[in-house]
């Protein structure tokens, strides 16, 4: 294994040159407050790093991001993990996720593909439960993604992409004042590509295809100095292909005669009121609505009625076709209102800060899943199955922040309710409610100006479920339970000669109780799989985030990231048939790399010369509970070099310059009937090599 002394060695060897400290805004805290104020473990990457890293999609970014972790089953990514909790797979039943993903106030936790980079202001991930300001979605932590915000005066810019893999991406936006109290920002992107498989059987190279289309409109209406208005809208078209898996494990020359489909089209908006009532109060109301119809299949034999033809099964020619397709449709809408305390408002003698709030959320999903399969001649047989979820959640929470000297205080709770209701095709029938709760308190010291210290717990949560169409071994699992996780932090974050190098540190712990396992049994002589949800006894995660940045001349900056992690299950057993059983106690946890880590460097010369590059790499880990099969550790390389002038930009970029085979989602079963379905590693590999060209053009 690579030497993790190494890896921190070479992110924190920085040289030394002052400059003036930025501050950055955490969009997504209570109280918006400052990154260095902020007394947890956070990552923002701002509109100046999206710019200098470059790509089309949040995809790119997500390797340099410490302990932050995503799962490639799907063609771009919706499953994340951070600190080793989150999700790998697709599920049956309910769709609870572990990390939540919200778009401008726009929840999509659990559909997080649509995130075009273009035009954003930052994406923040917070690391560790953020059971205060988000609940039952937030166990894990949160990715916020915030986009530019109308400007007052006007404003526009477009951008070209040409590149390998018939890459063609182009967007534009434009922005100003409507009149003296609306301003109005409004951003279009599409990016189409093949998608990097040639289907060898069909003879085409796009079966694997990208093409997304993302639109963003806001408006922001400021009639006085105490009342802010901003409306949203999001419109996100991902109609991508899915053929991304082979037999042999070649990764990129696929044989399937029937690719899959990942597509994903979300309308949502957000409407965000700010109200200051006087100079003791502020009233919030945050509105939110979204639609998402969305596909994803896949040919599951991988190949096609030729290949297995010509392969012998039981003393006769192959056959084998197995199509898997799963349909879904969600509408949620939400309602949540924040009073909290302006200057005069403070209580305790003016040293405490408080917030109350409450909050309302339906959410109604539909799935419909079909499945084609043979496995002799006797023809094809067809199966599907459907179900609803329905669920209405309401929570009251608050929060306390006290400044006492050089101390801060923070206290925060969330109570929640949850009704939930699941029926599907085969007569299963659920109806559940629940109440749960989380929070955080913490403390926060400043040394001295360039120092300031934290430490803080916090308890997340994440609602229970259910499991569809099990076999009868499995009856006793139609049903799991609710999640709670503990996160124990201490930190420093801090600046150094004098501003040019800051650095943030978080060590942490967490104990997860009645842990939420996914898992899969396949049936035996097929290549059906049952999906379902179970609860371990508990788990232990502890690790550490570290990140620098380094403003070593006028001209160059360094910045560095590593993510330590260490995982552990307590006593559990995995039952995968009628009488199989794994015993997990005591191993390492899926999707849940020892290590990350990030360096690179960014030159810009006064005269418009443009330089910047980037490392990132992972350690192995496990693909899944269900198996000990593990990827390859590995690093990805990404340089950028171009010339810029005032209004225009033009780069030539490359990606993955090493070109680097590396595994983004493994899975470990019987998938080739002429070898007795024998257990076998396949592989699907992130994006290789790549080359383009892009220019900007932006208007002031």
């Amino acid at each position: 294994m690579r030497t993790k002394v190494s890896l921190i060695a070479l992110a924190v060897s920085f040289a030394v040159h002052a400059q003036e400290i930025e501050t950055i805004t955490v969009n997504a805290d209570l109280r918006n407050i400052e990154l260095e104020q902020l007394p947890g473990s956070a990552t923002v990457v701002d509109s100046q790093a999206i710019k200098d890293e470059g790509g089309e999609h949040f995809e790119q970014i997500l390797d340099s991001i410490p302990n932050l972790n995503w799962s490639g089953a799907t063609s771009r990514p919706r499953y994340f993990q951070i600190r080793g909790v989150g999700e790998q797979e697709d599920y049956k039943g309910a769709p609870n996720s572990s990390v939540g993903f919200i778009v401008d106030d726009i929840d999509l936790s659990g559909l997080g593909m649509a995130a075009s980079l273009y035009d954003l202001q930052q994406v923040e991930v917070l690391r560790g439960p953020q059971g205060t300001q988000y609940g039952a979605n937030a166990l894990a932590g949160l990715i916020y993604v915030k986009s530019m915000d109308p400007s007052d005066e006007f404003e526009s810019g477009l951008t070209a992409t040409l590149a390998e893999d018939n890459q063609q991406t182009y967007g534009g936006y434009v922005s100003g004042a409507a009149t003296d109290t609306l301003n109005y920002r409004v951003m279009v992107h599409s990016n189409q590509q093949d998608g990097f498989r040639d289907n060898l059987y069909l003879g085409r190279e796009d079966t694997n295809a990208r093409d997304e289309l993302t639109l963003r409109t806001k408006l922001l209406w400021q009639p006085t100095d105490r009342l802010q208005a901003k409306l949203t809208f999001l419109h996100a078209d991902l109609d991508n292909g899915y053929d991304a898996w082979t037999l042999d494990n070649n990764g990129f020359d696929t044989i399937t005669d029937n690719p899959g489909e990942d597509s994903q089209r979300t309308n949502g908006a957000s409407l965000n009121l700010n109200y200051d009532i006087n100079d003791a109060l502020a009233l919030r109301a945050i509105t939110s609505w979204s639609n998402t119809h969305a596909t994803h299949a896949y040919d599951g034999d991988w190949a096609n009625d030729d290949y297995w033809a010509d392969r012998t099964c039981y003393g006769e020619p192959c056959v084998y076709v197995y199509n898997w397709s799963k349909a879904l449709k969600r509408d949620t809408l939400s309602q949540e209102l924040r009073l909290s305390s302006r200057e005069a408002g403070r209580i305790f003698g003016g040293t405490t800060d408080w917030l109350v709030g409450v909050y309302a959320n339906t959410l109604e999903e539909a799935n419909y899943l079909a499945i084609t399969e043979a496995y002799d001649a006797s023809g094809s047989y067809f199966s599907d199955q459907s179900s609803d979820y329905d669920a209405d959640s309401q929570a009251v929470f608050g929060q306390l922040d006290s400044s006492l000297g050089r101390w801060t205080l923070s206290a925060g709770l969330r109570l929640e309710q949850r009704d939930a209701s699941y029926r599907d095709s085969t007569g299963e029938a659920f109806d559940t409610d629940e109440s749960m709760w989380g929070g955080h308190l913490s403390a926060s010291y400043q040394f001295n100006e360039n120092h300031n210290g934290y430490v803080r717990i916090a308890r997340g949560y994440k609602a229970g479920g259910f499991n569809m169409g099990l076999p009868k071994f499995l009856s006793d699992k139609t049903q799991y339970d609710t999640e709670t996780l503990y996160n124990y932090e201490v930190g420093l974050k801090s600046h150094w000669l004098d501003g040019a190098l800051t650095s943030a540190l978080a060590l942490f712990y967490m104990d997860r109780q009645d842990q939420q396992v996914e898992a899969s049994v396949q049936e035996p002589g097929s290549g059906d799989f049952v999906l379902y949800t179970s609860n371990a006894t508990d788990s232990n995660n502890y690790g550490a985030e570290l990140e620098l940045n380094y403003q070593v001349t006028e001209a160059l900056q360094l910045h560095g990231s590593v993510g330590w992690l260490e995982t552990e299950y307590g006593d559990y057993v995995l039952q995968l048939g009628e009488d199989s059983f794994r015993d997990l106690s005591g191993r390492e946890l899926a999707h849940a790399p020892n290590y990350q880590f990030a360096v690179g460097a960014t030159y810009r010369h006064d005269q418009g010369w443009f330089a910047n590059v980037n490392l990132s790499g992972k350690d192995e880990f496990y693909y899944s509970d269900s198996n000990d099969s593990v990827s390859d550790p590995y690093q990805v390389l990404d340089a950028k070099i171009g010339y810029e002038a005032n209004s225009w930009s033009l780069y030539l970029w490359g990606r993955n310059l090493t070109d680097e085979k590396y595994g983004v989602r493994g899975f470990y079963f019987g998938n080739e009937p002429d070898q007795g379905w024998v257990d076998k590693q396949y592989i699907r590999y992130g994006d290789p090599q790549q080359f383009g060209v892009t220019f900007n053009y932006d208007y002031f």
